[in-house]
């Protein structure tokens, strides 16, 4: 491999792992406080959080990757255009089209890690998703139960209210709960509560030392009692059919469902997600390529607009992609069409930019030359 070729393949690795890294950071900071967000609402576990985050990152790799590498590739053209490095190997005898060999030694083999991520890896982070998701909506109902905040359960048939115990960590403080069914509307208060596990694996919260008024909606009908200890039973039944459910109607998720399943259905929704998981890997090549040509810029002006330019350039690449999913899931637009036609207009946009970039000006001519004078 020769010295030019070493030396771009080192820096664009170089650039785009700097910039990897740093959307990595990025993204995980705004995955974190969401996740904590809803781990502090109830939505989620506050025990699954960096699972997560990590499930939901590996998610988003394969365009985090594609965009680093056109990055890394237009901030190397840039510099080198920048810091008169072009001229040195201009004066080599290379060209613009030189930088194509080593950007695609370098691409094909990320486009490769990007497609087993996308065809393999993100769909099962999808499903890990929806499996943490399920597990957590089985889960008892106390272990949802956040001291201090109301919380709806049951689909809003029992909201329970709990005071932190001042006494044992590990018990519940003062409980207020008010529980719906088909015929009684009943509001609990206890001074304590405590969860308990039966021989048969059933589990149980124990209220203790409490009242529970009971009202029949329009009957005009109620009942007042206390009691010193009150069981709710809290495990579900079919806890394990459940589960099972929750995982089919996982996969019916098209993120979710693995590639091979995508490719025996010859659903729309199907074509569009097996479109968009082949799309990345080729949109990593092709952006790369396309930051050759949009990197290089006149060194004696700003380089802002040109980035600006680029940038917008590789945002509409991703909306077209997007765009061309939504349109295959409508039928809108065939998906042998689909698959190939966002990048072979980006493609043709490259070559375009490659001759803009090395064609040759006539030089200019202010007027007729003046034939010289011969006479002695």
């Amino acid at each position: 491999m020769s010295l030019f070729k070493r030396a771009v393949i080192s820096e664009v690795a170089s650039n785009a792992s700097v910039v990897f890294s740093t959307v990595i950071v990025v993204w995980l900071s705004i995955v974190l406080v969401r996740l904590l967000g809803q781990a502090a609402k109830g939505i989620i576990g506050a025990d699954v959080v960096m699972g997560l985050a990590a499930l939901t990152t590996i998610a988003a790799l394969p365009t985090i990757i594609a965009l680093s590498l056109f990055i890394g590739v237009l901030t190397t053209v840039s510099r080198s255009y920048r810091e008169s490095e072009m001229v040195v190997w201009f004066a080599s005898g290379l060209s613009l089209t030189a930088w194509v060999s080593p950007i695609l030694k370098l691409s094909i083999p990320i486009s490769l890690v990007v497609a087993s991520l996308t065809l393999f890896a993100s769909p099962w982070s999808h499903q890990q998703i929806e499996d943490y998701r399920a597990r957590f909506d089985l889960r008892s109902d106390i272990s949802q139960v956040t001291a201090g905040d109301f919380l709806e359960l049951d689909a809003g048939n029992r909201v329970v209210f709990v005071e932190p115990s001042a006494t044992n960590p590990d018990d519940l403080g003062r409980v207020f709960a008010r529980v719906l069914d088909d015929t009684w509307h009943s509001v609990i208060n206890a001074q304590g509560a405590r969860t308990e596990v039966a021989p048969n694996g059933d589990r149980f919260l124990v209220l203790e030392k409490g009242t529970r008024f009971d009202l029949v909606p329009g009957g005009g009908q109620s009942r007042l009692s206390a009691f010193d200890a009150f069981a709710i039973r809290l495990q579900t039944d079919n806890a394990d059919e459940t589960l099972a459910q929750a995982r089919e109607r996982a996969l019916s998720n098209r993120k979710a469902r693995p590639t091979w399943l995508l490719l025996e259905d010859d659903a729309n929704n199907s074509n569009g997600q097996l479109m968009w998981r082949l799309a990345i890997p080729l949109a990593a090549i092709n952006l790369a390529l396309l930051a050759i040509p949009l990197g290089a810029v006149n060194p004696r002006v700003g380089r802002s607009f040109d980035l600006l330019i680029a940038g917008m350039v590789a945002l509409l690449y991703m909306n077209l992609i997007n765009a061309s999913h939504g349109w295959i899931n409508n039928a809108v637009l065939p998906f042998d069409v689909g698959v190939w036609l966002v990048h072979g207009l980006f493609l043709l946009l490259t070559i375009g930019l490659f001759w803009w970039r090395l064609r040759i000006k006539a030089p200019k001519q202010s007027g007729p030359i003046a034939p010289a004078n011969t006479s002695a």
